[in-house]
């Protein structure tokens, strides 16, 4: 294991429908662990306007998919892109990538730290 690799931990806010078709893509790259949280939010827009029983209702939280994943021996910009490639649908709303460094991971059932806590044992 070379320990001069950084761990890193990457956010994805996506839109719902994109979750399956990205998973797949995850674990054609290696990557063995995700974490899925259902979460609502706004950017830059606001939410959006909807027509609801000829009412004009202001959604400002719309609900999007959260995927937290935490990499150390996957190429940071490889997964980035393929974050992009598959989420971009190319209009407002599709999302955003949030990139931290980790100082340390621990592994609660071993104790491993750093990034053989990271590193899928097959046990």
């Amino acid at each position: 294991m070379n320990t001069d690799k950084k761990i890193y931990k990457v956010d994805a806010v996506i839109r719902p429908e994109k979750l399956e078709e990205l998973k797949d893509k995850l674990y054609e790259i290696g990557v063995t662990g995700i974490t899925v949280t259902e979460v609502y939010g706004c950017g830059l827009t606001h939410g959006q306007e909807e027509i609801y029983r000829g009412n004009v209702l202001s959604v400002n939280l719309l609900p999007k998919i959260k995927i937290e994943i935490v990499i150390y021996e996957t190429p940071l910009e490889k997964l980035i892109q393929t974050i992009r490639d598959t989420c971009n649908t190319g209009h407002v709303g599709d999302g955003k990538i949030f990139v931290s460094e980790l100082t340390t991971a621990v592994k609660i059932r071993t104790g491993e730290r750093g990034g053989a806590a990271i590193i899928d044992d097959k046990a």
